[in-house]
């Protein structure tokens, strides 16, 4: 099939979720972007989470495609996705906000992605991020419009952090019988807590094309999801529960990792160290913990995830290790004595490192391993064939002798290269060095992708530095692929120095035609 037969005949349904609580005054506009998409095989079930009436709004637009679910009780966003995904039966969902807009080409760009492009479960694309000033009888001044982030798929990252807005998602929805629901116990962090959980069965295709725009009030925001950030033990309340939730196995698209805790007894220092894997730990694990009959009695959390393993007293630590291993389900495992520090990418570095391995006999030193507290991590068959073959070893010496490789983790094998790197470039460029910050965003391109982004950053900085040949011909290309209000700006104000004012003034006027809504896409 191709973009071109996508019709009411022959095109996968697609179900589009709008959740709606009060902000009717911007309903009528999200709802009329739904209804003018240029793909017709559309059901919009717009669900109504108390607050103001909407059914006229609904009504107004005599469409028999759009659905109200219509409730009066406030039961929160979680609990009406989930009453909106009961009633889907589309191939394919998305999702837009009661204050976003999608652009014309939205659903035919995503459902060309998901049925022509790619294998991927789930694609999503570029949006504006629309700066507004909300004046008081509630309308909204347009101030910019912005592309923030366009990044192409990282597992890694999206374990760690959300980098794809709901409203510019698109997944299959028989995805959702193996990554489940919406969690009904949180309040925020919801569209990352569902793209989290997806990725455990299937990649993100990432589609580079503006597709429309999220609303961000510039001053206070009266965004319930924005609020509720700023309780920071909330917050931190939501994002322990997303990164702790486990999906029912079997996982495609992800391997577990075994956490095997060896401790001679459950004391304080050890309870403290239990908890400080708990907040420092976000790739997907289960924590094993081989106590004593009288440590198992006395153990007392309500931490997800712990597996207590019951060893006899008196256990040497290899014994620990091998009654734990007994149990364990993961693809990795890694040995942690209660002595090793515990703070941020304590195990992920490793494990990135392992994880993209060429080498089945290699293993990783955890980053504070010492002498006296030795932590590795290593291919979970490679630890327990090493101590069913040298189970009268400790387990260091086992692995030795089984032949595993340990070493440390060089720095060019920890996870969030590309992050790391952006983040040298911009503080670069807040120091005023835009020539060095420009080359960089260069070198982050050929290294790393993320080409119409990071173009765009570049060209920026080029201008800058006063090299406005490379920022014209940076900008030029890139609006030929995307033109965005940054870069039909910046090959203006190229043009304006070369005196070239009737091509400046027809990019200004492409750029005024994005801010006040009249993209090509929309026509």
């Amino acid at each position: 099939m191709t973009v071109e037969n996508f019709d009411a005949e022959s095109g996968p349904l697609v179900n589009v979720l709008i959740p709606s609580y009060n902000r009717r005054e911007y309903l009528r506009a999200a709802i009329a972007s739904v209804v003018r998409q240029d793909y017709d095989n559309l059901e919009i079930l717009v669900c109504r989470d108390g607050g103001e009436e909407i059914r006229d709004v609904v009504e107004s637009f005599g469409d028999s495609r759009i659905v109200l679910i219509d409730r009066s009780e406030n039961r929160g966003i979680p609990f009406t996705l989930n009453e909106g995904l009961s009633r889907a039966e589309g191939k394919y969902i998305c999702y837009l906000g009661n204050d976003d807009l999608y652009y014309r080409n939205h659903v035919r760009t995503l459902v060309n992605a998901l049925e022509n492009e790619t294998e991927c479960g789930a694609a999503y694309s570029d949006l504006y991020r629309t700066y507004c000033r909300v004046k008081e009888d509630g309308v909204r001044e347009v101030l910019s419009k912005v592309v923030e982030v366009s990044r192409d798929f990282e597992r890694f990252v999206m374990l760690y952090f959300n980098h794809t807005l709901h409203v510019s998602l698109m997944h299959r929805r028989d995805l959702l019988a193996k990554a489940g629901p919406y969690n009904e116990e949180l309040n925020v962090l919801i569209d990352w807590d569902l793209t989290r959980r997806l990725c455990f069965f299937t990649d993100f295709y990432h589609v580079p094309t503006i597709t429309g725009e999220y609303y961000s009030s510039v001053g206070e925001s009266d965004r319930v999801s924005v609020r509720r950030r700023q309780d920071e033990n909330e917050y931190l309340r939501n994002v322990m529960a997303i990164r702790t939730t486990r999906p029912a196995k079997p996982w495609s698209k992800i391997e577990d990792v075994s956490i095997i805790f060896v401790t001679r007894h459950l004391n304080r220092e050890s309870g403290s160290k239990v908890a400080s894997i708990w907040r420092h730990t976000f790739y997907p694990y289960e924590l094993y913990l081989p106590l004593s009959q009288g440590d198992c009695e006395r153990l007392d959390t309500s931490m997800p995830n712990i597996v207590v393993v019951p060893v006899a007293e008196g256990a040497t630590e290899a014994g620990l290790v091998d009654a734990a291993l007994a149990r364990c389900g993961g693809e990795y495992a890694a040995v942690v004595p209660d002595g090793l520090a515990i703070r941020e990418f304590w195990l992920e570095d490793s494990l990135y490192a392992l994880i993209n391995s060429g080498r089945s006999g290699e293993g990783f030193e955890l980053e504070d391993s010492t002498q006296e507290a030795w932590g590795a991590v290593l291919r979970t068959e490679n630890l327990r064939e090493a101590r069913r073959r040298f189970a009268d070893m400790p387990v260091r010496e086992s692995l030795a002798a089984y032949g595993i490789a340990l070493r440390r983790v060089h720095p060019g094998e920890i996870p969030f290269q590309f992050d790391q790197l952006l983040c040298q470039t911009k503080s670069a460029a807040k120091e005023g060095k835009w020539a060095d910050s420009a080359r960089m965003f260069e070198r982050i391109v050929a290294e790393y992708g993320n080409e119409v982004w990071i173009k765009a950053l570049a060209g920026e900085a080029y201008y800058k530095a006063g090299e406005f040949d490379k920022a014209a011909e940076l900008a030029h290309r890139l609006n030929e692929i995307r033109p965005t209000v940054d870069t039909l700006l910046l090959e203006a104000r190229v043009r304006i120095k070369e005196k070239n004012f009737s091509s400046a003034i027809m990019l200004l006027e492409d750029a005024e035609w994005i801010l006040e809504g009249k993209e090509k896409v929309w026509t």
